[in-house]
């Protein structure tokens, strides 16, 4: 029998007053949750929750059991929203979480306040804002310095998950060096699971920045001590997304067949307990193992049902993965113009919500696919600029390679091609220095064709035909073309 169990027999308990039985069931409500067990924590907060981003009634508490309550619905909304995929539940769980702290800080409980921000600071990075979450999770370290060790852990990797998010994995590694001889003492299985696996990120990213591939057996053996941990903790939630991390890193390793069975037996868990938003992260790694297999039509099939289930939940940082993912899929299927399109809705969505490596790594991916032909030079120079400026920050030596070679891509396309270049051909070249001027000409003159035709010295039906025929993707830098006025005058009968 676990703590949770214990207490919910104490609920039976006709002497205690209203405010202590609030506060049990939000004790048990957070060690469910704490678990991943969403279910169990709802039927525990019983009356107090309304459901998803609901306001509950505290009408009579006092403000300690009141901002607990707050924190505790705010805190499940958002776990259930993410895992069921609800639009606007983690503004609605921000709310709530913010409305605690408030309490908290009346009261001047500044271990819960610390507790308190770091769930608000989960709300953010589900959202992609990392920043955001960073600048909470800096202000609840300090106020949990003085916490319950455990407490203080639990905030301390919640700092380590949003670092490995953002690429700073260095400052990752320091904290989670400040965290290990909390949890030498510690039980707790779930804290020691969570530890197990963001050291195995840790080291999984920094061996491939400092050239350790002996980081990557070590990385190995971390999310297996993970996954066991939260077996014995029967976190089988997290344990499904050790699984999924495993797969990832088998997938990178070439380990096609090994990383299959790892996404196989975490889909059994997930499928049961009904968690959408985790299966749809499963099958997103599932997709970019097929891409990797040359699997592109199944990839797709599984891509496309990914992206429907994070446009619905609104987490903005998951759905610019899974759109550069099937931006990827569209070009290695040869739809050029759609596989363009997504990729530049990929990296509008993550930067909009402040997920600026995930922006990044979208923008490298777009020249990756189409910068070598299909985007022009100044487009090519523009994506690269902006991909520079949002992983600026990155300590990920894969994202810094990637950099260093979409450089010499613009690089190739802003010199022209050359002589002995493989694909050379007279007509492509002049096709190539055509477009370039056409497209200067026509941001010259604002998109008219009637200015950008005298500016390049050719008649206006000449430049018509070219965008007609030769350069059809230039199109779109034209303003819409006017209908010519009838006569009045009518022709002689």
């Amino acid at each position: 029998m676990n703590l949770a169990d214990e207490r919910l027999k104490e609920l039976d308990n006709p002497s205690l007053t209203t405010n202590e039985r609030t506060l049990l069931r939000c004790r048990i409500a957070a060690d469910f949750i704490h678990r991943g067990q969403h279910e169990a924590a709802r039927e525990a907060l019983g009356d107090l929750w309304r459901g998803i981003g609901e306001h509950p009634n505290i009408e009579g508490l006092d403000e300690s059991a009141a901002a607990e309550v707050l924190l505790q619905v705010g805190a499940l909304s958002g776990w259930m929203g993410a895992s069921l995929q609800v639009t606007g539940s983690q503004e609605a769980a921000k709310d709530l979480i913010s409305e605690s702290v408030a309490l908290f800080e009346s009261v001047g409980d500044t271990s819960r306040v610390a507790i308190a921000r770091s769930d608000l600071a989960l709300c953010y990075w589900r959202e992609g804002a990392y920043d955001e979450a960073r600048v909470l999770l800096t202000q609840a370290s300090d106020e949990s310095t003085g916490a319950d060790a455990e407490q203080r852990a639990k905030v301390l990797l919640r700092w380590v998950t949003v670092e490995c998010a953002a690429g700073r994995f260095n400052h990752a590694l320091n904290i989670l060096k400040e965290t290990a001889p909390i949890l030498d003492a510690s039980e707790n299985h779930a804290l020691r699971g969570s530890f197990h696996n963001l050291y195995a990120v840790t080291l999984q990213k920094l061996g491939a920045t400092e050239g350790h591939a002996d980081y990557f057996d070590r990385a190995i053996l971390e999310y297996t001590a993970s996954i066991y941990h939260y077996e014995q903790a029967r976190h089988e939630r997290y344990g499904a997304i050790i699984k999924n991390n495993l797969a990832f890193l088998l997938y990178k390793l070439g380990r096609y067949r090994d990383a299959h069975e790892q996404l196989d037996h975490a889909g059994v868990t997930l499928v049961r307990l009904g968690d959408a938003g985790l299966l749809a992260q499963l099958d997103e790694t599932r997709a970019r193992l097929l891409i990797a297999e040359k699997s592109y039509k199944d990839a797709n099939r599984i891509i496309t049902g990914v992206i429907k289930t994070f446009d619905k939940g609104g987490e903005s940082a998951l759905l610019a993965d899974a759109l550069t993912v099937q931006g990827v899929v569209w070009a290695r299927l040869g739809s050029f113009e759609s596989s363009l399109t997504i990729l530049r809705r990929a990296v509008d969505v993550a930067e909009e919500s402040g997920a600026l490596s995930n922006a990044g790594l979208a923008a490298l991916t777009l020249i990756e696919e189409h910068g070598a032909r299909r985007l022009s030079h100044s487009e090519v120079y523009k994506v690269y600029s902006r991909a520079d400026r949002l992983l600026k920050e990155t300590q990920d030596a894969e994202d810094i390679a990637r950099l260093r070679a979409c450089a010499r891509v613009v690089m190739r396309r802003l010199s022209g091609m050359r002589l002995l270049d493989k694909n050379f051909t007279l007509n492509g070249v002049v096709t190539e220095l055509e477009a370039k001027f056409i497209e200067q000409a026509l941001e010259k003159s604002g998109g008219s064709v009637t200015g950008a035709a005298r500016l390049l010295g050719i008649a206006h039906q000449t430049l018509t035909t070219m965008l007609g025929t030769r350069h059809k993707r230039l199109l779109k830098k034209r303003t819409p073309a006017k209908k010519r006025l009838k006569s009045i005058i009518k022709e002689p009968e």
